[in-house]
């Protein structure tokens, strides 16, 4: 005879799950590990891995894919993500992680600064997981840039 589950339980440890598989991904970004972020995402070509950046096309295929990471962590200096708005939502095997990512970066040291210029940017970002054998994995990232109210609209239709 089955035991029977406790649901909420299992949803609850599932969607811890989701988070720190989510949190891992920002982590192996900041520290610019690629072979971290590369066990992240699903594995194989089963399952075709997607991945917008923000003002990006959209890339297909792990390799692709992976290949925009390594170009990013090659040329970014420095990148720290601050993740807020963070909702995860659930199906069966597949979560969707939706979050604001405020990001700060910096490109290479100008001559005598160890660090570029720092720069901020906020990011929506919807990241889709699929449960495997090996945990959650990273099936599709998509993000898009926040567009700031630079106050430029108003003074136009001020009368004058």
């Amino acid at each position: 005879m089955n035991e029977p589950q406790d649901e909420p339980a299992d949803a609850a440890a599932d969607i811890e799950a989701v988070e720190r598989a989510n949190t891992a991904f920002y982590e192996a970004m900041e520290r610019g590990d690629l072979d971290e972020l590369t066990g992240l995402w699903l594995p194989g070509e089963d399952l075709t891995v997607s991945c917008v950046h923000p003002g990006w096309p959209v890339l297909t295929g792990r390799g692709e894919v992976l290949r925009s990471y390594a170009l990013i962590m090659a040329n970014t200096e420095y990148i720290q993500f601050f993740l807020t708005d963070v909702g995860v939502s659930m199906t069966g095997d597949t979560a969707v992680v939706t979050c604001t990512e405020n990001i700060l970066s910096g490109g290479p040291a100008e001559e005598g600064s160890s660090l570029g210029p720092l720069v901020g940017q906020l990011v929506v970002a919807t990241n889709v997981f699929r449960r495997t054998p090996d945990g959650w994995k990273l099936w599709s990232h998509h993000g898009s840039p926040v567009l700031a109210e630079t106050g430029e609209e108003e003074d136009e239709e001020s009368p004058s």
